[in-house]
């Protein structure tokens, strides 16, 4: 395996091709996601911090994943319209994963095993998990859903600095 973020690549919700070797020297949170979700309005609070930081070097890039209660069931046409329409989304939102099992992203592979959760449990418990990088590529932390996107921005003021 890779030691490096910017060393993989996946499909926006697009179909295009999302090379996070573009990221080299910015802030990178990623965020697994689900449109019906107890969660879901972080959705908000990341498309706050998206505009508020991004041209001070902030990414962010949603995943949407339907293993959790299958809060997710729509396709990609489907989620794009939910986001732009709800939350009027504008940062970088990949195609459908799934982040655990055999058929997880090699991403979230990557990411689960470098910032492992609670008692080193390797696996994304739920929706919403919030996996901080900074702008070397470090993986800084892995927050649980719960956590507002709010609540990391003090987190992210210190690492675009």
């Amino acid at each position: 395996m890779t030691d490096n973020i910017y060393d993989f690549s996946a499909t926006d919700i697009n179909g295009n091709e999302f090379n996070f070797s573009n990221l080299k020297e910015k802030v990178i949170l990623i965020v697994n996601t689900a449109s019906k979700c107890g969660f879901t309005g972080q959705y908000k609070e990341l498309e706050d911090l998206y505009l508020k930081y991004h041209d001070q070097g902030l990414e962010i890039i949603g995943f949407p994943c339907n293993q959790f209660g299958h809060q997710e069931p729509g396709n990609e046409e489907e989620i794009k319209s939910f986001c732009q329409l709800t939350y009027n989304v504008t940062f970088p939102m990949m195609s459908k994963i799934d982040v655990n099992g055999d058929n997880a992203h090699p991403i979230y592979q990557y990411l689960k095993q470098k910032a492992p959760g609670i008692l080193g449990f390797k696996g994304i418990k739920w929706n919403f998990t919030k996996f901080l990088i900074n702008r070397d590529g470090t993986i800084i932390n892995r927050y649980p859903p719960q956590l507002k996107p709010s609540e990391l921005e003090i987190g992210i003021q210190s690492l675009l600095k």
